[in-house]
């Protein structure tokens, strides 16, 4: 894991360059090995990986959390995870922000604090499924309870909001009028139901406003995770994929709680040495 993580922060990527560099006697010495791994050592080490990765990852996110690096408010966005056309279990996948198709995967992640993941799914496309969008956020709201849980119009489904409201956390998505002949007269889809449950209890439009303007900190965490190798995708196959995009997560969490323990900024992807 330590040899991954040292690679990854290096920008090598891919059995073969990842293999070459723990070759290096200094590094493969620093990385606490007996003695320099194998091609079929690195590549094992990958595909096992992907079975406990996730716990590696929340364990991460338990030690950012105990040392304060979250805050009340919680962002959910999605972003593609590009790869080669040669890889056998990728599929064609369209993103429509870049108005453009990429040969792929996908990741949804909920971010706070930082530029810190605190929850993550890998997923077939960038256009994640309700259910897993829903797990997701589930998995976020067990770290830490928020204040606020912001979405784009992606969110805006009474499935995603109900959850969140339960737990006394605001969720905050643009409100879509589409699909529907009776379009309500609200911006955002919590205004209706506030107003469903209470007409004493009012949220201010430009607090909304002012706080939604907050969900492009995931937009700014989806760059931070691609700084340590979720935009740089060699493995080839599913299994690989995952594991390689998870690792690029913990790298990430990583780098945060060490500049944190070290007095500088933990929203930074880069460790002074």
């Amino acid at each position: 894991m330590r040899g991954s993580l040292h690679c990854y922060y290096k920008d090598i990527y891919g059995i073969r360059p990842v293999t070459r560099e723990l070759n290096n006697t200094v590094v493969w010495l620093s990385c606490g090995f007996a003695r320099p791994p194998s091609r079929d050592a690195v590549n094992r080490f990958l595909t096992d990986l992907e079975h406990v990765v996730d716990e590696v990852f929340d364990h991460l996110v338990e030690q950012a959390a105990n040392r304060g690096l979250l805050d009340l408010t919680y962002s959910i966005d999605s972003t593609d995870v590009r790869v080669m056309p040669a890889d056998p279990d990728a599929s064609k996948c369209y993103d429509p922000t870049a108005e453009e198709y990429y040969y792929g995967y996908g990741c949804t992640i909920v971010s706070s604090g930082s530029k810190i993941p605190i929850a993550a799914e890998f997923t077939e496309s960038k256009q994640a499924p309700e259910e897993t969008a829903m797990r997701v956020t589930r998995d976020a709201l067990a770290v830490a309870k928020p204040m606020w849980m912001l979405g784009d119009s992606a969110y805006n489904t009474l499935d995603w909001h109900d959850p969140c409201g339960q737990q006394v956390v605001v969720p905050v998505a643009p409100y879509n009028p589409r699909n529907t002949d009776d379009p309500k007269n609200i911006e955002v889809r919590v205004e209706d139901r506030i107003t469903g449950h209470s007409e004493d209890v009012q949220l201010k439009q430009s607090t909304l406003d002012k706080t939604y303007n907050r969900r492009t900190e995931v937009e700014r965490t989806n760059e931070s995770v691609k700084d340590c190798g979720l935009g740089q995708t060699h493995p080839r196959g599913r299994v690989h994929a995952r594991a390689h995009v998870f690792l690029a997560l913990c790298l990430r969490l990583v780098v945060a709680i060490t500049n944190y323990e070290r007095g500088d900024n933990p929203g930074s992807t880069i460790i002074t040495v």
